[in-house]
């Protein structure tokens, strides 16, 4: 890596949230919110030998701000084509079905346990930074894991949630 690269990174993880999050109240919508925070993390990166270090995240949010102001004053041009696009062939019924029984299933658990099994096994994090983030210790996570783990085996095999479902 370039020098000065590390410490970007760290900033990108620290700030990446922060600014999709004001992204989105600006814009209502999560995918432009994502777009518009990756381009000001890029534009920001292009120009981080010139940032002070103590207002590096004011700089990327003027940048965040500069390009959703600029993408409402030149919005993107869409031109109508004979070609469609690829349309989806999976069943969108089984779909919502299949999500509204996984809420319901995890909704069987308890805060801790619900925020561990996604922080496990959705983001697929090592229990020693689950442990971090949650700022517990990793034998919580092992055990507070295997518990809701057997709930969701036992709850998962249980008709109500799927008769939710229906």
């Amino acid at each position: 890596m370039a020098r000065g690269d590390a410490e970007f990174v760290e900033f990108a993880r620290a700030a990446s949230g922060r600014l999709v999050h004001a992204a989105y109240l600006m814009t209502g919508n999560h995918h432009q919110a994502e777009d518009a925070a990756q381009t000001a993390l890029v534009r920001t990166y292009a120009s981080w030998s010139r940032i002070q270090d103590d207002d590096a995240y004011g700089y990327a949010r003027s940048v965040l701000v500069n390009h959703l102001i600029d993408s409402w004053r030149r919005p993107i041009r869409e031109y109508p084509t004979e070609e469609l696009p690829e349309q989806r062939r999976d069943d969108i019924a089984d779909e919502v079905a299949t999500r509204r029984w996984l809420l319901a299933i995890l909704g069987s658990l308890s805060p801790r346990e619900r925020a561990i099994v996604v922080l496990r096994y959705y983001f697929d994090l090592p229990e020693a930074q689950v442990a971090r983030e949650l700022n517990v210790s990793v034998g919580t996570v092992k055990s507070t894991s295997s518990r809701a783990l057997q709930k969701l085996r036992t709850t998962g095999r249980v008709s109500d949630a799927q008769e939710a479902c229906r």
